[in-house]
């Protein structure tokens, strides 16, 4: 999915665009970057509502090549700065992070499907 139908389906925001013109083909929602870590793949679109720098180092160290913040949370100016400068794309939706990700799947970007159990400690 393009970073304008992913706009269009959420009623969404650019703040600053990707590099390049770049298609994601799935995407993961969580506020935690360590489930973000343990999940990521390239081309993921990131959904979070973690607006600090470590999201943007996060999803430079996984290939993602644009952050989705939810709940209309608009993150600092230093955060665009910085992914601007590494060239990742910020989106912003006004919902949700459930609406935002039910938004997406509706529109036809999947998920990562069923994952396995991970027993906690």
């Amino acid at each position: 999915m393009k970073v304008k139908e992913i706009i269009e389906a959420i009623a969404g925001e650019i703040l600053v665009p990707p590099a390049v013109d770049i298609e994601v083909d799935r995407a993961f929602a969580a506020d935690l970057m360590s489930d973000i870590l343990a999940f990521a793949q390239p081309q993921m679109l990131m959904i979070t509502g973690m607006t600090n720098l470590q999201a943007v180092r996060t999803a430079e160290m996984s290939d993602m090549p644009v952050i989705l913040f939810a709940r209309g949370k608009r993150p600092p100016a230093a955060l665009l700065e910085l992914a601007q400068e590494i060239g990742i794309g910020i989106l912003l939706s006004p919902y949700t992070m459930y609406e935002t990700s039910g938004l997406l799947y509706q529109a036809g970007l999947p998920g990562m499907g069923k994952l396995p159990t991970v027993q906690q400690q």
